[in-house]
């Protein structure tokens, strides 16, 4: 989730300021794309896109990053539990969001979330609905959907928490639901560090418009 805001006009080129000093390109980015753009349109316009140039390559810089943070220590899961089992678990019944809307918590037994990488094309949440036609289940928020809240909580001998939580709204279709968490946790084979993926999924509940159902 971000907000944009809109600033008043540079007076100078040499106020970088965010658009200038976060790009590789510099402060005049927005003209250069600008330039490119119309020569795009012309070509298009023309059918000709398949003779313009390629151009340059952007600068590459992914070899010469470097990281001042130490690397996460190992996961470790109270007596009698694994990685994913539901600590606190969701209620039978939930409603819509109205004047006093639902929100359906549940807390994970959890590793640490930087083991699990780079999870741009992944989600640490998702919220399923039950498809009565197919008996399946269908994927309809994940950790990105502005209704879904993860929270990790670090606890003591490096045992850590998740809880999701799901703001459910007014559009939510009357069904049955449920959570899964999905994580990695990093434990010691010998002197080797081993990450293992893991998931986590509530009992099934019911959304609904009234808690008095059929």
């Amino acid at each position: 989730m971000c907000t944009l805001t809109t600033s008043p006009p540079m007076k100078s080129t040499r106020w970088q300021r965010y658009e200038g000093a976060s790009t590789i390109y510099g402060p005049h980015t927005l003209s250069a794309y600008l330039h490119k753009y119309r020569g795009l349109a012309r070509a298009i316009a023309q059918d000709k896109v398949s003779e313009l140039p390629a151009g340059p390559e952007p600068p590459f810089f992914t070899k010469n990053l470097f990281s001042l943070l130490p690397a996460a220590a190992v996961d470790r899961k109270p007596e009698n539990t694994s990685f994913g089992d539901v600590l606190q678990q969701v209620y039978p019944v939930y409603r819509q969001v109205g004047h006093m809307g639902d929100v359906v918590s549940v807390t994970f037994v959890a590793g640490n979330p930087r083991h699990s990488g780079d999870i741009r094309d992944k989600t640490f949440v998702t919220v399923e609905i039950h498809d009565n036609r197919t008996e399946t289940w269908e994927v309809v928020h994940t950790d990105a959907s502005w209704e879904t809240r993860f929270h990790w909580l670090q606890g003591s001998n490096r045992q850590s928490n998740a809880t999701v939580e799901w703001h459910i709204p007014l559009s939510a279709p009357s069904g049955s639901y449920r959570i899964k968490h999905f994580g990695h946790y990093k434990q010691m084979k010998g002197l080797r560090p081993v990450i293992t993926p893991y998931e986590g999924t509530t009992d099934v509940f019911r959304v609904t418009a009234s808690f008095y159902y059929q």
